[in-house]
Parts: C-alpha cells; sequence; structure tokens
C-alpha cells in the first residue's frame, strides 16, 4: 500500500508560473522512499514510523517501500505489521539488488534511498530534497559534529575516499553513503553499472561524477547502528576493485597514464645509469617499453570508453 500526502497544484498555477516554478512543482509531485532491509528486526518498525513523521510533515505527496532482501529473520514479518508496501527478494541477493527492485517498483521520479538500521538521520530528508530542485543527486555526506563510524573501517573508508577523489577528479566527501536523493532515470541510465552488493552508492556516486551530472553533498550525522553491520574486511577489496573499474570504464586514461609514466621514468632513470657503466641493460629497455605499451593500452581503452558512452547516450 502506498502512502500519500501534500497538496495538488492546479494547471492554472502552474501556467501562470515561471518556469523556475514549475521545475519546483514537478519535483515536489511525488517522492519515492525506498529502504533495504536486511535482518534487521530491531530496528525497521522504528525506522518506518520515523520516515513516516518525516514525511507527512514535508508537505509531498509520496510512497514508501520496504525491500526485504531475504532476512532470516522477523525483518519481513514486522515491516509488513505497518501497512507499508513490502516487496520479498525470497533469499538474499544484495543490497544493491534491494535497492533496484525498489527504485523498479517506485511510481516517482524522485528516489529517497536510506537505510533499515537507524543509522541516518531521516530528518535531514525535506532539506535534501530541497536541494534536488538544483541537483542531480543529492548525498547525505557523513562530516557533521557527530559520526559513529567504527574506528577500524575508517582507514580503509579514507583510502577509498582519497582514491575515488583522485581518479573522479573533484572531491567527494563520502563515497558510499546510504542516505541521498536521485532521480530514477538516472539510476536507469547506469543500471548496467550497478551492482547488486554493497558497491551499489558507490558505483552511481562515481558515475554520476564522471558523466558531469551535478552531486550536492549535505552534511549529515552517523548514528550508532541497531543490530550488527553485514560489511566485513573483504567488501574493502571490493570496494577497491569497483572503484578502479569504473574509472577505467568512465576515464581510462587517468589510470593508465600515471601507470605508464610511472615504468617510462623508472625505465629512463636506469638508462640514464646505465650510460655511465656504457651497458645498455635490458631493465631499462622493458620499463621504457612498458610504459609505452600501458599508455597505448589507455588510448585504446579511452577510445573504446567513448564509443560506448555515446552509444549508450543515443
Amino acid at each position: 500500500m502506498s502512502e500519500t500526502q501534500g497538496k495538488t497544484v492546479s494547471r492554472t498555477a502552474l501556467e501562470d508560473a515561471p518556469a523556475r516554478a514549475v521545475t519546483r512543482a514537478s519535483v515536489a509531485a511525488g517522492v519515492t522512499v525506498v529502504i533495504p532491509a536486511y535482518s534487521e528486526e530491531g530496528a525497521i518498525v522504528a525506522q518506518i514510523e520515523k520516515v513516516r513523521g518525516v514525511m507527512n510533515a514535508a508537505g509531498r505527496s509520496w510512497e514508501l517501500i520496504v525491500v526485504d532482501d531475504g532476512s532470516a529473520d522477523a525483518t519481513a514479518a514486522q515491516a509488513e505489521s505497518t501497512g507499508v508496501r513490502l516487496i520479498r527478494q525470497g533469499r538474499n541477493r544484495g543490497y544493491g539488488a534491494a535497492l533496484k527492485a525498489g527504485i523498479h517498483a517506485a511510481q516517482h521520479e524522485l528516489i529517497v534511498i536510506v537505510d533499515a538500521d537507524g543509522t541516518y538521520p531521516v530528518e535531514a530528508i525535506p532539506a535534501m530534497l530541497e536541494r534536488a530542485e538544483e541537483y542531480d543527486m543529492v548525498v547525505g555526506a557523513r562530516v557533521a559534529g557527530n559520526v559513529e563510524i567504527p574506528l577500524a573501517r575508517r582507514p580503509a573508508k579514507w583510502v577509498l575516499g582519497r582514491l575515488a577523489s583522485y581518479l573522479a577528479e573533484q572531491e567527494i566527501p563520502d563515497l558510499n553513503s546510504g542516505l541521498r536523493v536521485m532521480k530514477k532515470s538516472l539510476v536507469q541510465k547506469f543500471e548496467h553499472l550497478l551492482p547488486s552488493g554493497f558497491s551499489f552508492t558507490t558505483t552511481i556516486t562515481l558515475a554520476l561524477l564522471c558523466s558531469d551530472y551535478r552531486v550536492y553533498y549535505h552534511p549529515i550525522e552517523y548514528h550508532k547502528r541497531v543490530g550488527h553491520s553485514k560489511i566485513r574486511a573483504k567488501h574493502a577489496y571490493m570496494f577497491l576493485l569497483l572503484i578502479l573499474r569504473t574509472i577505467v570504464y568512465f576515464n581510462p586514461l587517468r589510470i593508465f597514464l600515471p601507470l605508464g609514466a610511472l615504468f617510462f621514468v623508472a625505465g629512463m632513470a636506469k638508462f640514464a645509469y646505465d650510460i655511465t657503466l656504457w651497458n645498455l641493460s635490458e631493465s631499462a629497455v622493458m620499463g621504457v617499453l612498458s610504459g609505452v605499451i600501458i599508455w597505448c593500452v589507455g588510448l585504446l581503452a579511452d577510445q573504446i570508453s567513448r564509443m560506448a558512452l555515446y552509444m549508450k547516450s543515443r
């Protein structure tokens, strides 16, 4: 069952308003909130009620979709008891798969995603929706005063964030925040890149940034979660591979140029040393050739990337 709140804007009012007001009215016309849930029986009901309270006060038409990702506990039953629109995955298919299922079922173009564990402040959603009038995606960046990220995850998170910012050629305050506002059409555009696991948010962030879409980072707090985290150490390695793969797809020269330069400079340095000995070594030749080959592969990858992006945009 979908839930709706908000005021209807008359056609006459829209015709008389300037173009900017029409845009705002269309954005405010409908919002779908998607909550992916996997074994969150201790938090799901409270999170649903928080979202209801915030959205009812926001003065917008809206719906709430909870996607149960094959929970082994009573998460689905708890969510269903609140009367929300519930989608059952049947088995655990992953965080990204749950989000895609909810977004596919959404009735509205504007999508809000938020985790079920109570870590993200749903009170920030109305302000983020206001920003969505000007930006293609609004990310709840966990940079405010009270941020309860476990210490064990902070080093890997910082390294991955720095790498992603370098490869995307712009600052990314929060790469994989689970609270964000985005457009359904953009998710569908990049759906072929979006994984079924935890890397969904990382991928959509990099995809939009590398495609020159406008992304706004709204500072939020991050609370201690209810229950146990589903993220494991192996996910850091998966995030790293995903960042590299996504950047190779959109901007391969950002990886191949510096990598080739590393080998080329090392080969030239060895060549300069060999000159002093009057003995050209194989390592110097291999270093220079490796750099040139990597550059050539990068140029080929860049051409393939441009062709793929062009065909996708048609």
